[in-house]
């Protein structure tokens, strides 16, 4: 699966979620559950990809504003609801975490105190409920993704993460997330 297919995916999820009214992680598994099992193991590659290009301190930090904290759960959990936002955020997301203090969502949480927002966990678990409907085994998927990652060589190189900060420091999340600090910090002194 190509990165287009992947997000063509994610925004078809997106769109049936918005005009049914119903979430879009049950849009997504509904989604997968109609591809064959080959391609939802392909989407869970692209998953992983696009996943893993988050993993870094400066999109940990954003995570961190927007949650009032941020634990390594929490982290899987936000990355993966950069990607629920779509391609477009995910790109602006990755490009400049900061970028998020502009979308809607985030905004609105602050006046609403909603520290959750972004924080998506079952959007991680979309292959394997896409798996499970098809073949009413709940390990299904993990017993093929064993198999499918066995075929494929994986890197294990550590990921870069860039540079790392103290997140508790409020004129360092100033100095590097503005915009975000300004919506979480109120105005820098």
């Amino acid at each position: 699966m190509n990165i287009d297919r992947f997000w063509n995916i994610i925004e078809s999820a997106r769109s049936a979620a918005g005009a049914s009214g119903g979430l879009f992680d049950q849009a997504l598994v509904e989604l997968l559950a109609g591809c064959p099992s080959q391609e939802i193991l392909e989407y869970a590659e692209r998953f992983d990809e696009v996943h893993d290009a988050l993993y870094r301190w400066d999109v940990w930090a954003a995570a961190y504003l927007i949650g009032g904290g941020c634990s390594d759960d929490s982290f899987v959990d936000f990355r993966a609801g950069v990607i629920a936002l779509g391609r477009d955020w995910y790109e602006r997301t990755a490009l400049d975490p900061d970028s998020l203090a502009g979308h809607p969502t985030v905004i609105e949480a602050v006046s609403t105190h909603r520290d959750e927002v972004l924080f998506y966990e079952d959007v991680n678990y979309a292959a394997s409920g896409a798996f499970e409907r098809l073949t009413g085994n709940p390990d299904a998927f993990y017993e093929a993704w064993a198999e499918y990652r066995t075929s494929d060589e994986q890197d294990s190189d550590a990921a870069d993460m860039g540079e790392d900060f103290d997140f508790d420091d409020a004129d360092e999340m100033h100095r590097r997330l503005p915009r975000l600090a300004r919506l979480y910090l109120g105005a820098d002194d």
